[in-house]
């Protein structure tokens, strides 16, 4: 199995403006020289942390999915981040995974923000998504999932080698967002990757960025330097991957659950 190139693209966001957030990604992405595999957006990218989606959210198949595929084939790999995004009346925090041809799957997260009213303007996602590309096995998600470990679970069978998560995290919880990154590596044995934004968005809200990779250890591979545009890359080792989990194979001991709709 091939190794799997990551890009991280930690960067502040334009409030509420689309137009300017699709232009600026426009020049991050297209500094990137190197080849790489995925490149990995913020939360809400075109936006910022909006609780304004009947103003902003883009019907499904909207401009800023098409701007995605459209990067996605010039750069020749996934392109994943999240969108506000309406379809059928109703308003989702949906993350797109944009493959290279245009294809493309989706994720509406699943928790939805309590604290900043989330739940108020949005509808809460019901299905995990699991992705492969490359033979590589990728699970993201979307910034608050990251708290609750049920929902993020890997099985005995290890139905995931990599997490993901995009975010919109404040400064103020910017411990708690890298322990619990360590802490979903660790217990589910798996590569795990969260791209933060960062500065100020139009409530006030501090982001530090903090985007990090982390190995199945806890180890942290890559940490982006906080309160900076950061664009960068970490190839993860499959062969790694597979000789630590055959030689600490924890999840063989692990619980069987359901999880029900909430």
């Amino acid at each position: 199995m091939n190794d799997l190139k990551i890009t991280t693209v930690q960067t502040h966001l334009c409030w509420e403006d689309v137009a300017r957030n699709l232009t600026h990604f426009d020049e991050k992405l297209d500094s990137i020289s190197q080849a790489t595999d995925i490149i990995v957006l913020p939360e809400m990218f075109t936006t910022g942390f909006t609780m304004k989606p009947e103003a902003l959210a883009e019907e499904h198949g909207g401009k800023g999915l098409l701007w995605m595929q459209r990067k996605a084939a010039e750069k020749n790999c996934i392109i994943t981040g999240s969108i506000s995004v309406k379809q059928n009346e109703l308003y989702y925090n949906r993350l797109y995974w944009v493959k290279p041809d245009g294809t493309y799957e989706v994720y509406d997260k699943r928790h939805l923000f309590r604290m900043g009213n989330e739940h108020q303007h949005y509808t809460a996602g019901e299905k995990k998504l699991i992705v492969e590309y490359k033979g590589w096995k990728i699970c993201p998600m979307v910034c608050y999932d990251i708290r609750f470990p049920v929902w993020s679970r890997n099985i005995k069978e290890n139905t995931y080698d990599v997490l993901l998560y995009v975010a919109n995290w404040p400064e103020v919880r910017s411990y708690p967002w890298r322990q619990l990154l360590i802490a979903r590596a660790i217990e589910n044995q798996a590569f795990v990757v969260g791209v933060n934004r960062v500065g100020e968005d139009g409530n006030g809200i501090s982001h530090s960025g903090d985007s990090c990779i982390i190995n199945p250890r806890g180890e942290v591979l890559v940490c982006s330097v906080p309160h900076q545009d950061v664009v960068e890359t970490q190839s993860l080792s499959y062969l790694y991957l597979e000789e630590f989990r055959k030689a600490f194979p924890v999840m063989l001991d692990g619980d069987e659950f359901i999880i029900s709709k909430k």
